[in-house]
């Protein structure tokens, strides 16, 4: 690990003085590689929701049918889920800077490639080799803002991977909107190229943070890869396509649940047993490193969670088109943005703790207020729980980095990095999963509830379908049918409402809850003033 006093390599050409307090002195070219890689893991982390709001036009383009179009998504998701915990010991064999470039070269040909899909089928298998290429690109940048700067500038770094990381997924929407009605979905993909090739180049010509280690491909896990690439992959299917499938209803499900299951078990044996295993789990015996990661869990849901409930409403309820969702949904990208700094400097005056339960408590206001949900909300009925989602998020994810990822020796630091996006990833899944499940289930209890209610003998019922069957008839439609089929849609999209409403409340009582959970956490030592940043040799 360098230290505070000596530089090695490229660095010391660049001009850094010998003997110069690494707190004071930044090294102008890892800034610039530093840069690039947070370039790249936005486009990474983007890429994930960039679709979400334009399957349609995708699915209308490719001739996809509405049981296909989804793995647009899932095929990145889950190829990406297996490459963020590999990307650790990838680092060590190959070194950061063989890693971060080839990735980023890797995610932009395969960009390429998705755009020119002409069919479902390789736009799924271009989809699945973008995930696995870009999922390199995510941890290594939290690794190297740990590791190759001084502990006493990380309120300057961790707020900017912090913003990146919840950012990215919370305007991947309004981004994929835009581009798919001002151009056409192709520029989904095609957007990534310019800037690919920057952070390829930049990359390759900057980053000087570790060297190779070649002699680690003789111990590589080839077990170990393939029971974590079926435990993480069959668990993500399931987790994805659960609650289309019916769950366990599902032949494929089964199989997957137990294929995951079978997996998890080699996985976790060979972890342990080998001598250079696959990921290193070792991490988790660190306290805050562990809690940290149960954190980032929560918070993967409360991001991902958010990010695809709120254009379900404005799409279901609302009848909003892409752009529309994302222009409404950009409230919260903006509240991160302004709120990044303010986290960076809160974070070097106070107690972590504090600033993540007042961030826990400001994302579950937002989520209360939700609860009063009606199909009249619109876009400034939802600004104050955006903001507070948008301020809850930073305020949250800059103590809880620090908090994960600030006590590590560097000698862990890329595998613990992996590991702990990886919680935030499966979070999301295992969020989604749950949220999609309580939709279909309470808005069914919720709709067979209404609908005992709405008999002929309830006088309320009686005028609404007397008026309507007089404005139909006025219209010259077949006014009792007409009537009766509009008192159905009522019902069910009251019933739709009101399951919305149980999904934030259970979101409420969660990141409740996640404010007891600080106390639980040992108060980290603040950064010392000398302290440098290692190397990650």
């Amino acid at each position: 690990m360098a230290s505070a006093t000596t530089t090695t390599g490229p660095s010391a050409a660049s001009g850094q003085a010998v003997g110069a307090p690494a707190s004071e002195h930044m090294d102008p070219r890892r800034l610039i590689a530093f840069f690039a890689m947070v370039l790249g893991m936005f486009m990474s982390i983007l890429d994930i929701q960039i679709v979400s709001a334009s399957l349609s036009e995708i699915q209308a383009g490719l001739g996809a049918g509405s049981d296909e179009i989804p793995w647009v998504q899932t095929s990145y998701l889950i190829a990406e889920v297996i490459m963020i915990p590999l990307s650790g010991t990838l680092g060590r064999i190959i070194s950061t800077r063989y890693l971060f470039a080839a990735a980023a070269a890797g995610f932009t040909m395969s960009s390429a490639l998705c755009a020119t899909a002409t069919n479902i089928d390789q736009m799924i298998i271009y989809r699945a080799i973008q995930g696995f290429i870009g999922g390199g690109m995510i941890p290594s940048v939290f690794a190297a803002a740990f590791t190759i700067f001084p502990a006493s500038k990380r309120n300057v770094v961790s707020p900017i991977i912090g913003l990146i990381a919840t950012l990215a997924p919370t305007i991947g929407p309004t981004v994929g909107g835009y581009l798919s009605n001002a151009f056409s979905w192709h520029w989904l993909f095609l957007v990534n190229i310019p800037p690919g090739i920057i952070v390829t180049i930049v990359t390759w010509n900057f980053i000087d943070f570790d060297k190779p280690e070649l002699s680690l491909m003789k111990k590589f896990d080839w077990w170990g890869l393939l029971s974590m690439a079926v435990f993480l992959g069959a668990l993500e299917y399931v987790l994805e396509e659960g609650n289309t499938k019916d769950w366990f209803n599902d032949d494929i499900i089964v199989w997957c649940a137990i294929a995951s299951a079978v997996g998890a078990v080699v996985f976790f044996y060979r972890a342990f047993k080998v001598d250079f295993p696959i990921v290193d789990l070792r991490a988790f015996s660190n306290k805050n490193f562990a809690l940290g990661s149960m954190f980032s869990f929560v918070m993967g849901i409360g991001l991902y969670g958010l990010t695809y409930i709120y254009p379900v409403y404005l799409g279901r309820i609302r009848g909003y088109d892409s752009l529309m969702i994302g222009e409404t949904m950009f409230v919260s990208g903006l509240a991160m943005f302004f709120t990044a700094p303010l986290a960076g400097f809160l974070s070097g005056k106070f107690d972590l703790r504090i600033l993540m339960a007042i961030g826990f408590a400001s994302f579950a206001s937002g989520t209360y207020i939700m609860t009063g949900l009606t199909a009249d909300w619109d876009f400034w009925e939802l600004l104050i729980p955006q903001i507070l989602r948008g301020f809850g998020l930073m305020l949250c994810m800059v103590p809880i980095n620090n908090i994960a990822l600030g006590t590590m020796p560097p000698a862990r630091m890329r595998g613990a990095s992996g590991l702990f996006n990886l919680t935030r990833n499966l979070g999301g899944a295992v969020g989604l999963a749950i949220i999609n499940t309580l939709l279909t289930t309470r808005q069914d209890q919720h709709y067979f509830r209404l609908r005992d209610n709405v008999h002929w003998g309830n006088p309320m019922a009686l005028d609404q379908m007397n008026s309507m069957t007089a404005n139909n008839a006025a219209a010259g439609l077949d006014a009792s049918q007409s009537a009766l089929k509009q008192m159905v849609n009522i019902v069910e999209q009251q019933a739709m409402i009101m399951s919305f409403g149980d999904v934030f409340m259970l979101l409420t009582v969660l990141f409740i809850a996640m404010i007891f959970g600080t106390m639980v956490i040992s108060k980290p030592r603040p950064p010392q003033p000398g302290a440098a940043g290692g190397g990650g040799h």
